[in-house]
């Protein structure tokens, strides 16, 4: 996971600790995006400005969260080549974000890996921020919802952040004043394939999403109680034809592949108060069997002044 702030340095009272300040609320500006990229090397002429739709907003944060940067299998979990792959996509990255005209373009890593995921968070200005980035567990039959549940359960309540005695940050997720989580969270749907394929044909997103099994987590409030997500208005993400417009199924040069029903299962959620989402849609490129997802949101920012 990528996070490319403009802040430096931990909370004005931590680092002042014998200064008095009172707070007044700002607006922060942030870009979020997912992409499970399938494990394809990127193009070199792959425009990550059409991503980060830096033409039309300009955010103060930007979040990327990738998942699949290199195959699926053990011959490439530990090779050289991951590395090469990873700087790719960090080279094509940092062309885009530097042609924005914004000062202290830096670079976070991620703290934390915990059941597929890796989680950030630092201090902007009062405020506490953590972002989650998973992969959840696959699979489209009845009951692989409940592993991807069990997932999200144990990524919040095992991830402990390391202590630091500089910057006073919560060691849990959910003790962040602003958390959003992002990633291939993998929920389908709860309807068979054939009605699922009919209802995207005719774009009866509302009918499917009543349907959707992240919507029904977030709405029974079980693993996700106080999670919110802004409304789908776009097409499922999953499973396409790599450089093609078509779901994986559908007839293609007159065969038919595996049965993957089209889902959602690219998604970004967020929790507690502070945070108001402002657009939610979804990227149209073809590398792989994804298609990316973006959010912009407004962030509540505590910011100290000194008292004199």
């Amino acid at each position: 996971m990528h996070v490319h702030p403009t802040y430096k340095g931990g909370s004005a009272s931590e680092q002042h600790p014998l200064v008095e300040f009172c707070t007044s609320n700002v607006l922060t500006k942030l870009f979020v995006s997912s992409w499970n990229v399938g494990g394809i090397a990127p193009p070199n002429d792959l425009n990550m400005e059409d991503l980060l739709d830096t033409r039309n907003n300009l955010a103060d944060i930007y979040v990327l969260g990738f998942q699949e940067i290199v195959p699926l299998n053990a011959g490439s979990v530990i090779v050289p080549e991951n590395t090469t792959i990873c700087m790719q996509w960090n080279s094509l990255i940092s062309t885009a974000l530097n042609k924005i005209d914004v000062n202290n373009i830096t670079l976070q890593e991620a703290e934390e890996e915990e059941s597929g995921s890796v989680s950030v968070r630092f201090w902007l200005h009062e405020t506490s921020f953590c972002f989650v980035c998973s992969h959840l567990a696959s699979g489209g039959k009845e009951g692989d919802e409940r592993q991807r549940n069990a997932d999200a359960s144990q990524i919040l309540s095992r991830t402990r952040f390391s202590c630091d005695s500089f910057q006073y940050l919560p060691r849990k997720i959910l003790q962040h004043d602003r958390v959003i989580w992002l990633g291939d969270l993998n929920y389908r749907i709860y309807l068979p394939e054939a009605t699922t394929r009919s209802l995207v044909n005719d774009g009866q997103w509302s009918i499917l999403l009543q349907n959707d099994q992240l919507k029904a987590e977030l709405r029974e409030g079980c693993i996700f109680n106080g999670w919110q997500e802004e409304d789908i208005e776009f097409a499922p993400t999953y499973k396409y034809y790599p450089d093609s417009d078509d779901y994986y199924g559908c007839s293609q040069n007159g065969k038919r592949g595996k049965s993957r029903a089209p889902a959602w299962c690219d998604r970004i959620i967020w929790f507690g108060k502070g945070l108001k989402q402002s657009q939610y849609n979804r990227g149209e490129f073809r590398l792989s069997d994804h298609r990316p997802v973006r959010a912009i949101f407004k962030a509540e920012v505590k910011v100290p002044s000194p008292l004199y």
